[in-house]
């Protein structure tokens, strides 16, 4: 059984905490989280997403502004991302708003990236129709060559966004489905927490 009393006030800092146990035990892809969308018309789509770190008062992740999850991003600027570590029976609901981060941030971002995935992302036109693997491999063969010895600039179709939270959900799982769930909603720029059934 866990308590109110037992989850710190401020949610970022009971994030902080249950992510860093994520990864100190070791778990394959602590940072990969459900990114939940949806378009003007309500429907739904979801995918799986890396967690960058938390600036700009949220949550980042990089993607193709070009894709569909941008496309609704961008009509529909709310989102919602799912944490899930089963190892540690903890799950973790992030609700809020969407902003890209500042070109400069994507700069940043960009030139960490491997090589190979800096290439890939000049050269795949996500979640277009393609003829098959050939093209991208066509496509692949002549961006190496010209970028050969070269630095490879990031593309203005590519970069980050923010969610910015407005209500966190942390989830910790019963043997007998007697779960104990924690929401942390915000009013006038404060945080308060409160228990939801199972």
């Amino acid at each position: 059984m866990h308590l109110p009393s037992q989850m710190d006030p401020n949610p970022w800092v009971q994030f902080q905490k249950w992510y860093t146990d994520a990864v100190q035990a070791k778990i394959q892809n602590p940072e990969a989280m459900t990114l939940a969308t949806a378009n003007l018309k309500g429907i739904p789509s979801a995918r799986i997403m890396l967690f960058k770190g938390v600036e700009l008062g949220g949550l980042t992740f990089y993607t193709n502004y070009r894709s569909r999850k941008s496309k609704e991003l961008e009509s529909n600027p709310r989102a919602a991302v799912i944490f899930y570590w089963p190892a540690l029976n903890r799950q973790l609901r992030i609700e809020g708003k969407i902003k890209k981060v500042p070109p400069s941030n994507s700069d940043e971002y960009w030139n960490t990236r491997p090589r190979e995935s800096r290439l890939n992302a000049l050269i795949s036109p996500q979640s277009s129709l393609i003829s098959g693997r050939k093209e991208l491999e066509e496509k692949l063969e002549i961006i190496t060559e010209k970028f050969q010895n070269k630095e490879i600039p990031r593309p203005a179709h590519w970069g980050g966004y923010v969610l910015i939270p407005h209500r966190f959900e942390f989830w910790l799982a019963d043997p007998y489905r007697l779960h104990d769930r924690f929401c942390y909603v915000q009013k006038l720029k404060k945080w308060r927490i409160v228990q939801l059934a199972p």
